[in-house]
This record gives structure tokens, C-alpha cells and sequence, in this order.
């Protein structure tokens, strides 16, 4: 496993490069995170990686993480925790899984504002895993932090999920198919449900169907000669009916790798079927903007999401 301190090296290093980008995880200063592994023993599916875990420090790669064989949840406990938590998945095409510039920035702003967060480390199937393994491990999560929910002080009504680029599609996924058996389990962490109860998708992938079936997220998960069944079968949109938790959504027009197509489907689909739905499609931002910059319209994200939470009761409205 990847020790945080070694996440906060790199995140010093690229601060300094990138001046105004003011993401340091601060947590990191603080030693061992505190982590949940999901399984006993061997995780379901088959497959296998060689090797340790990768922790990528160049281009593209950095501060993602790859060649994972212990899927987990780090720990983010606030101050005063606010009752509420949320399950929080990076993305990277099912190939790495981006923390430094996602996953970690987002847990770290949350657990400032009383959430308490489970930053989700999964199986990833460019590693050699099945390509049902991430969401094996997003279900498994889910039931551990609602089975828990008392020792973390949180109300077991408000534990939602977010997710950004493929981690939002495995949010979305979780979201609107929480009872798809994709695995065998019997213990205790099984008699409770994957549901979550809010969903946050941030340029989520949502269709693997043509004109958006040239993404990382496709391949990975179906392949590149797919069939028609597979491609409706692992597109969000498909599963999009009344029963959705409310979601969030938020996407940017200029966004060449999920196009705004992804995120006006889904919120269609979800409003037709009856389902509570909100979308924010910014000018500008591209994709992988994490918080986003100072400057950026885009970095406004997490406020628009902080008053929506408190508009759907997850968190208390200011004042009371």
C-alpha cells in the first residue's frame, strides 16, 4: 500500500510547480491514514496483480494510484462531524485512479465542513482484475460505512456517494443498481443495503453507447468490440428509473473526454423516470478539474453541492 506520505512529498513538489494550484493534501502531514479494508481475506472476482501498488509521479499519472490488490477506505473524520457522510471514488478510466488532483482534494474539503469521508481505493481491471471488481468493492463500501454508521456518529439516512470521470460512473452505478448481485457474501456487513442515499457525479461517464463508445471507461468495462446487451447493461442512463437517490450533477461544455452529452442524458433520463435530479453545466473547466482553480467558474462546485445538500436535508440548513 501507498503510505501518504509519500502523496504529500509529491503534492509539495507540483505545488511548487504549478504555483497557484493549492492542493497539498493535509492530511498527509498527519501520518498513517486510518484505513478499512472491504474484504476478509481475498477479494471476489477473479484475477490478480504482480507487484506493489504504483504511485504515479509524471504527466498524467500523478498522484494516481494503480496495481491495487487491497481495495480499502481511507478514513476522513472531521472535527464536528455533521452526521453525514459520503463515499468518495477518483477516476481515471478504470486504469489508475486519480487522488492527488480528485479523490483527496474533495475528501479533505468535505471533512472540513463536518462530513465524514471514505476515500475509496478499488480494483481496477487494466490491473488484471474482472472488470465487475470496482463495482464489487463500491457495494462492499457502501454496506460497511451504513453497517458502521453508529460508530462514526453518522445518521444512517445520510450516507451518499460521489464520484468523478469513471469514479462517477461507479458512483452512478452504485447508485441506481445497489441490489445487482455481482458477488457472493454472507457476512455481517451483507444484511445491509449499497444504497446510497445522495449521489454526487462530477463529468461522469454515463453511456457506453455510441456517439460517446471511445471512452478509457469502455473499454475497460466492456470492451472494444462490445455488444449492444453490454453497452446498455453498464450505461448509467439505463438504469435511471424513479427509485434514483437524489443526484447532483456537474459538467463542464468544453469536456472532450465526457462530453456535456453524458451529464444532460442522465439528468434527462432521471427527471422523465420521476427521480430528483440537478445539473450544473459550466462554460469552461474541461476534465479532471478536481476542486477546480481559484479562478475558474467551475471552482464553485462544492458550494453549489454544500446548498443543494442542505436543499435535500443532509445537512442542516445555515441558521438552524
Amino acid at each position: 500500500m501507498i503510505p501518504r506520505r509519500h502523496l504529500l512529498a509529491h503534492g509539495v513538489l507540483l505545488t511548487m510547480l504549478a504555483g497557484a494550484w493549492p492542493l497539498v493534501p493535509l492530511a498527509a502531514a498527519q501520518g498513517t491514514p486510518e484505513e478499512i479494508l472491504l474484504w476478509p481475506g481475498r477479494a471476489p472476482a477473479n484475477g490478480n496483480v504482480t507487484g506493489p501498488e504504483v504511485l504515479g509521479d509524471k504527466g498524467g499519472a500523478y498522484g494516481a494510484v494503480w496495481n491495487i490488490s487491497t481495495p480499502r477506505m481511507r478514513v476522513y473524520r472531521p472535527a464536528k462531524p455533521n452526521g453525514a457522510a459520503v463515499l468518495v471514488a477518483g477516476g481515471g478510466g478504470y486504469f489508475r485512479i486519480q487522488l492527488w488532483k480528485e479523490s483527496t482534494p474533495a475528501a479533505e474539503w468535505l471533512q472540513a465542513r463536518g462530513f465524514t469521508v471514505f476515500e475509496l481505493i478499488y480494483r481496477l481491471p487494466n490491473d488484471g482484475w474482472d472488470s465487475t471488481a470496482p463495482f464489487m468493492d463500491a457495494q462492499r463500501a457502501m454496506k460497511i460505512i451504513r453497517s458502521r454508521a453508529s460508530e462514526f456518529s453518522l445518521d444512517p439516512a445520510k450516507i451518499g456517494i460521489m464520484g468523478f470521470s469513471a469514479g462517477g460512473h461507479l458512483a452512478g452505478f452504485t447508485a441506481y443498481q445497489p441490489d445487482r448481485a455481482l458477488y457472493a457474501g454472507a457476512d455481517a456487513y451483507e444484511k445491509a443495503s449499497a444504497r446510497p442515499d445522495f449521489a454526487v457525479l462530477l463529468f461522469p461517464v454515463v453511456t457506453l453507447r455510441r456517439p460517446y463508445d471511445n471512452t478509457r471507461t469502455r473499454r475497460e468495462i466492456v470492451g472494444d468490440k462490445a455488444s449492444t446487451k453490454a453497452e446498455t447493461e453498464w450505461s448509467l442512463d439505463t438504469h435511471a428509473d424513479k427509485h434514483a437517490p437524489p443526484t447532483i450533477i456537474f459538467a463542464a461544455a468544453d469536456d472532450a473526454i465526457t462530453p456535456p452529452g453524458h451529464g444532460i442524458l442522465l439528468f434527462e433520463k432521471l427527471v422523465a423516470a420521476g427521480a430528483s435530479a440537478e445539473l450544473h453545466m459550466f462554460r469552461d473547466g474541461g476534465h479532471g478539474w478536481g476542486l477546480g482553480k481559484p479562478d475558474q467558474v467551475i471552482s464553485q462546485w462544492p458550494a453549489l453541492f454544500e446548498h443543494w445538500a442542505r436543499s435535500i436535508e443532509i445537512i442542516e440548513k445555515q441558521g438552524e
